[in-house]
């Protein structure tokens, strides 16, 4: 029985080595042009609510190669070298990298749906205020979206409620529900995250029994460690902590697509697919 590890490589595999120097260069120039604000590279290529003015449909892609922190780079291209460096020498260049954008394309269609799930009731409601603005579709708006916890917002409410008439002051009252309502709709998703989660379901599926080293030194089967992950990750995505601001459903949807991928190129090629 052959036996592998990622410990073995003496050199990067194409397609991990390219993703991998995209990545930085991505989040360079996050660094960089983004933050001095030439360009918003957030808002012009991370993944947006699909009601968002700022959606566009490249970024389902685009997302995968921005991201939030030096540690949230480091931690998913280690992970993505980690594991995805066996799978492209088992599987070709070629093979691994439709896989790794399939994985990726399908985490970001799984968070539009949840984000579109999580806030219909808030574009609704915005719909409804700009189509009868009135003290009580304002009140509504606020009392469920908690407006009343921003001083101006809540002002400008007090001055409209205390004199309806006041066109100016139902203006500036709209004003400060389009803000919330495009503040939260704007929102990026980003990070390879998804798309290295299909990578570690592949790597789960196909190595079930390689022990990982948890900090170097206690050896854990991969397959308790993937269960322990996915299963934290489904609890947390039901949770749903406004406090929270991983994309726990955009790893779901990675991880089975994943799943899914692998399930089904092993029953068509079970010769490539030997488990271990």
């Amino acid at each position: 029985m052959n036996q592998y590890s990622p410990s073995s490589y003496q050199n990067l595999p194409t397609v991990i080595k390219n993703l991998l120097i995209i990545n930085v260069l991505a989040f360079l120039a996050q660094s960089t042009i983004g933050k001095g604000g030439s360009i918003n590279m957030e808002a012009l290529f991370g993944l947006h609510h699909v009601k968002s003015p700022l959606f566009q449909p490249w970024q389902i892609i685009t997302h995968l190669f921005l991201h939030g922190g030096l540690m949230h780079l480091v931690y998913n291209m280690f992970a993505l070298w980690m594991f995805g460096s066996e799978l492209e020498d088992r599987w070709g260049p070629k093979r691994f990298l439709t896989f790794y954008f399939l994985c990726g394309i399908g985490a970001a269609l799984i968070q539009l749906l949840w984000l579109w799930f999580q806030w219909h009731p808030l574009v609704n409601q915005f719909y409804a205020v700009n189509l009868h603005p009135s003290a009580e579709s304002f009140e509504a708006f606020y009392n469920q979206f908690g407006l009343n916890q921003y001083e101006g917002a809540r002002t400008s409410l007090q001055m409209y409620l205390a004199d309806p008439g006041n066109s100016s002051a139902a203006n500036t009252v709209l004003q400060y529900i389009s803000s919330y309502t495009y503040s939260v709709l704007s929102e990026p998703t980003i990070g390879a995250s998804g798309a290295v989660f299909g990578v570690l379901a592949a790597y789960i599926y196909l190595f079930p029994n390689r022990k990982l080293y948890l900090y170097f030194v206690l050896g854990v089967k991969a397959k308790w460690i993937g269960l322990a992950y996915f299963g934290y990750e489904v609890i947390s995505a039901f949770q749903n902590n406004p406090n929270d601001n991983i994309a726990h459903w955009a790893h779901i949807g990675g991880g089975l697509v994943g799943f899914l991928l692998v399930l089904t190129w092993n029953r068509n090629d079970r010769r490539n697919f030997t488990d271990i």
